[in-house]
């Protein structure tokens, strides 16, 4: 008979719902008998091995709902990579304590770490059974329609942009916005939803998935700012050149890298500061400004999805429940079933670590600047109700008098 201890811990970048899912699981878990005790490690793996735990079993269920509703990640982070050596620091601990069911909230990084958890524990001989549960603002993990954590950062960006737009209109010139997403445009994207007119920006739209030049760059703004008279741009912080390297990397000096090898891109603006400082130089723009976003998109309080709660807040629920009744280590994924309903299923560790998803095609528009119908079509459902909405005054122009007399 396994142990009647579970632990969850969160990995990775935080999420405005994160805690969804660490309160999900917390709460099914309580509900079966053969659970004894809930336990929370800090900072993810290094939790573990640190052996720094919380009691979640303690806590009332009404201060576990009050967190849930709160982003970042409640138990702390890490983005440490365990190999072999740090995996069986790991076991040591939890049969200390006599755990043999883990579960780890997180994106790509944190899927792969449950991997290399689970199979150490199978050389090891140690009973633990791993679950993966889903979370990533960037929305690559493959296998999934999309992953929590996405519908309201992407909800963010949509009003952040609809409010930049409003703001450039009432002063014309060039804004650039820097997105986060290394290799996937999903979020960049959902940039577009706040367009409510023909004319309404943003204008432009670039995104990984396809190659970055700066002159077809300087060309597109220069046609769109004489079209329009401004020119609102949303940009992948991974854009990168014909030969894939980011453009970041290209523009810093010191680009740091975390334990899983990615690039850090959201911690300067380098490449804001380059696109405005292109634009000024070679297209004599004189009004231009640049943003870059940064983390204010993972984690803002005041701009979350009422369905990206809910589905946070299942998948850790059947994170447990897949655990409890299946038989397998996996991933739990959400599946689109209509329009709009989702189910989930557990998929293998291997079919989702270690793997990145990208936009598809059908996404992105042919001239490769715009998103099209078909995104649109896929995001609105996530972003949940409410969305704000901006209005213009009616064109009542009144006859010059003193003008025309002349």
């Amino acid at each position: 008979m396994p142990s009647g201890k579970i632990l969850v811990a969160q990995g990775g970048g935080p999420t405005a719902v994160i805690n969804q899912s660490l309160v999900g699981v917390a709460l099914e878990a309580r509900r079966f008998r053969s659970v004894e005790r809930v336990y929370g490690a800090r900072h993810g793996v290094r939790g573990i091995i640190n052996e720094d735990f919380d009691d979640l079993t303690q806590e009332t269920s009404h201060n576990l709902e009050l967190v849930a509703n709160t982003p970042s990640s409640a138990l702390g982070s890490t983005r440490d990579k365990p190999d072999a050596k740090y995996c069986h620091e790991i076991f040591e601990v939890l049969r200390a304590h006599e755990i043999e069911h883990f579960f780890y909230i997180g994106g790509n990084d944190s899927a792969d770490t449950t991997r290399i958890v689970s199979l150490e524990a199978q050389r090891a001989g140690y009973p633990l059974r791993c679950i993966h549960i889903p979370k990533t603002i960037d929305n690559d993990l493959v296998g999934n329609d999309h992953t929590p954590g996405f519908p309201s950062a992407a909800r963010f960006v949509a009003q952040a942009f609809a409010g930049a737009n409003l703001d450039n209109a009432s002063l014309p010139g060039v804004y650039v916005g820097v997105v986060m997403g290394r290799h996937a445009g999903f979020l960049t994207a959902a940039s577009a939803l706040g367009k409510k007119f023909p004319d309404d920006g943003p204008h432009l739209i670039y995104v990984p998935e396809r190659t970055f030049a700066i002159e077809q760059f300087l060309h597109d703004v220069k046609q769109t700012y004489e079209r329009f008279g401004r020119c609102v741009i949303a940009v992948s912080e991974g854009i990168h050149d014909a030969s894939g390297a980011p453009m970041a990397s290209l523009l810093a000096k010191d680009i740091e890298r975390d334990e899983h090898g990615n690039l850090q891109l959201s911690g300067n603006g380098a490449l804001a500061d380059l696109l405005c400082e292109e634009i000024k130089s070679k297209l004599g723009i004189k009004r231009v400004r640049g943003d870059t976003f940064g983390y204010l998109q993972r984690s803002f309080i005041g701009c979350v999805s009422d369905v990206d709660q809910r589905e946070a807040r299942e998948v850790g629920e059947k994170a447990v429940q897949f655990a409890m009744w299946g038989r397998r280590d996996g991933s739990v994924a959400i599946r689109r079933t209509g329009f709009y309903s989702v189910d989930y299923e557990l998929l293998a560790l291997d079919d989702v670590a270690g793997k990145t998803r990208v936009m598809e095609d059908e996404f992105i528009a042919a001239s490769g600047t715009d998103i099209t119908d078909a995104f649109r079509l896929y995001l609105r459902p996530l972003l949940g109700s409410g969305m704000p909405d901006a209005f213009r005054l009616r064109p009542n122009p009144v006859p010059k008098v003193r003008n025309a007399a002349r």
